[in-house]
């Protein structure tokens, strides 16, 4: 599966790097704002929720609907 990243705003290795964060800690979105924002990236926590919304998981790729 091809991830598109036309239109975006930031590099997609930043994307990726916040959503692996959130889906790999339990962290909150606004704990990976937080740690973006220390690595001189500002971004709200609504950008990352929709990151996560808009990128497929790895995780949910192996679970199957009844």
């Amino acid at each position: 599966m091809t991830i598109n990243f036309k239109g975006t705003h930031f590099p997609p290795d930043i994307i990726l790097m916040g959503v692996r964060w959130y889906l790999a800690y339990p962290l909150s979105y606004r704990h990976v704002e937080e740690l973006m924002e220390e690595r001189g990236v500002p971004i709200d926590h609504a950008t990352i929720q929709r990151w996560v919304v808009e990128i497929p998981s790895p995780v949910g790729r192996g679970v199957s609907s009844p």
